[in-house]
């Protein structure tokens, strides 16, 4: 298979990414920053997706952080209810996010616009509504009684990775790496399917629905399949979660969770092919230095967002490509002699 030049760029630009972040326990083996970009790694998945949806297919969903928690819940209830280990839940995580996508998107991507978002943001918190009124005793456990949803605390201390006993105290190098190769799985097929014929349909039924239409590419199952494929890679972020922070609640449903992530995406570019991963550094990164201000970092988060519209309202990713483009030495760049 021959590639296109910008498919073999990205994916070299992701090898080498991928290859220095492999490296970061070995030059920063501080616990908590590790821990830091683990985080990081995680959120990067998810906005990645959520940019792949809006960014290239055009379709304004505000369903896919209930796809991630469908993700993580999914791992906490194959835990608890049925104890699998977490490797024996990973495909059944992706499986019941697409499966669940798939439910949403026929009800949905029949509509357009706004309303897709609208629809799909209610959706979201009928579960949401769902999983936090639910009190019925499905099982006890401890002297207590267990949903079988988790109830309004959700599920906590799931089984992990499983490096306790192996790594000891070093047990969160295990979680890096994994959470690392599901960050590199997620990144390769992303690039694949925006550089693919699949993207193409996705940005020509984005661009010219009429057009589109006239060369045989169905709006409906074209953006069903983005929504499938986005939804299956984020209920792999929601695995991901689950099995490091081995929890899985409603706080997962939170507007402000929502927000979070929707800012990363705007922030680094929406369309961009690194604008997710650039944003989402740049949220975090302006998260942890805003944690000593407590309640004002929320102000801070406006701040930035304020800012990148300002002066950069196609993204950091869309501003640093000019800077590169005008610093980079060129013919054009080269001051003609004078005769």
């Amino acid at each position: 298979m021959i590639l296109s030049k910008a498919l073999s760029r990205d994916l070299l630009i992701s090898v080498g990414f991928v290859a220095a972040l492999a490296l970061v326990p070995i030059v920063f083996p501080e616990r908590y920053f590790v821990g830091q970009i683990i985080t990081f790694l995680i959120w990067s998945m998810v906005a990645s997706q959520w940019n792949l949806l809006m960014g290239h297919a055009g379709v304004f969903s505000l369903a896919q952080m209930a796809f991630f928690a469908i993700g993580a819940y999914t791992t906490a209830m194959a835990s608890r209810h049925l104890d699998l280990s977490i490797w024996m839940s990973l495909p059944l995580a992706v499986l019941v996010a697409m499966v669940s996508a798939l439910i949403v998107g026929a009800a949905c991507l029949r509509l357009h616009g706004a309303y897709v978002a609208l629809l799909t943001f209610a959706i979201a918190e009928v579960i949401h509504v769902l999983i936090i009124t639910d009190t019925y005793c499905y099982t006890r456990e401890g002297g207590g009684c267990l949903q079988f949803f988790g109830g309004a605390t959700g599920f906590s201390r799931i089984s992990d990775f499983g490096f306790r006993p192996f790594l000891k105290g070093d047990w969160i190098l295990g979680n890096y790496y994994v959470v690392l190769l599901a960050f590199a799985f997620v990144t390769l097929v992303t690039m694949f399917v925006m550089h693919g014929r699949l993207g193409l349909a996705f940005r020509a039924i984005r661009d010219n629905l009429g057009y589109a239409s006239s060369r045989g590419i169905s709006r409906f199952y074209t953006q069903m399949t983005v929504f499938a494929i986005s939804a299956a890679l984020t209920g792999l972020a929601g695995w991901a979660y689950a099995g490091h922070f081995r929890f899985a609640g409603p706080s997962l449903f939170d507007f402000s969770t929502l927000i979070l992530v929707l800012s990363m995406v705007i922030v680094g570019g929406l369309g961009s092919i690194w604008g997710p991963y650039i944003g989402a550094a740049t949220i975090l990164i302006g998260l942890e230095w805003l944690k000593e201000f407590g309640d004002a970092k929320n102000i801070g988060l406006g701040l930035i967002l304020v800012l990148v519209v300002l002066f950069a309202p196609n993204g950091l990713a869309a501003l640093f490509a000019r800077l590169f483009k005008h610093i980079r030495p060129g013919k054009n760049n080269t001051p003609k002699s004078r005769t």
